[in-house]
């Protein structure tokens, strides 16, 4: 017997076209779900990121995000995705859009033809690789350093970045729960990918989170302040990135990929 319904929405993030960067499901709510029924949501969706969010007040909204497995503290291309559904879809007609998280406030506001996220900025401490990484990434990065809960590994250039060919196994012995790894870019200023086994996910397709501590990091190396970034990735996304203080500015676009409902006893 059915209970009621929910809408879905399916979204491409930080891409201008269909079938290409990170694709992240959106569930609007009234109140919230017990945490494991929104967790066997995100199982059956199978999406690297299920956002659900609450509503608060005029442009002010509760967002959680769920991976297949597990609940995670940031996600970018699900915010991103979900102020694509609430303004372009739900009638959002506030400015800016805060999402309260467990992150803290994070804000999203139009810019031309895409979105900008304003998240806050992590700083790496340096460490040294350890066999797990070496093994997996089946290379000694030339750097290597840790943020909150995301491990970073610069690589030589831009075709390493892409050919890389990981054990997924070994860095699943990784304690992190997402390892990046990145160089200078041949025509964008970085290129990034991200892995993340222990969180259900090998390769995510395009990662804001990670462009937290990618953009001060390479603020540090090379003095600028904004960026142009491409995760290379199989689908690839493109990012537009500015260090601002203690906060990242990172835009990019959205195509909905789908719109339906699902029941819920």
């Amino acid at each position: 017997m059915f209970g009621f319904m929910l809408s879905l929405f399916q979204v491409d993030a930080f891409t201008d076209r269909l079938f290409s960067g990170n694709p992240a499901a959106v569930v609007p709510l009234e109140h919230w779900l017990p945490t494991e029924v929104m967790l066997s949501i995100a199982a059956e969706n199978n999406l690297a990121e299920t956002a659900f969010f609450v509503p608060i007040a005029d442009g002010e909204y509760h967002l959680r995000w769920f991976t297949p497995e597990i609940e995670v503290p940031l996600c970018g291309h699900a915010t991103l995705a979900t102020a694509h559904v609430l303004f372009r879809h739900l009638g959002e007609q506030s400015p800016e859009i805060v999402f309260h998280s467990a992150s803290g406030p994070l804000t999203v506001t139009p810019n031309g033809d895409r979105l900008e996220l304003n998240f806050p900025s992590e700083k790496l401490m340096p460490i040294e690789p350890t066999n797990a990484l070496v093994e997996g990434l089946q290379m000694r990065p030339l750097f290597t350093g840790m943020a909150k809960h995301y491990l970073l590994a610069e690589l030589p250039d831009e075709d390493t970045v892409r050919s890389l060919k990981p054990d997924f196994a070994a860095l699943a012995k990784v304690e992190a729960l997402g390892i990046i790894v990145t160089s200078r870019g041949k025509e964008a200023d970085f290129v990034s990918r991200f892995f993340a086994p222990n969180a259900g996910i090998n390769e995510d397709p395009v990662t804001g989170s990670a462009h937290c501590i990618l953009v001060p990091y390479w603020a540090e190396k090379t003095g600028q302040k904004t960026f142009w970034a491409l995760q290379v990735s199989k689908r690839g996304g493109s990012l537009w990135c500015t260090l601002e203080h203690e906060r990242v500015r990172m835009s990019g676009h959205a195509k909905t990929y789908l719109q339906g409902a699902f029941s819920y006893e």
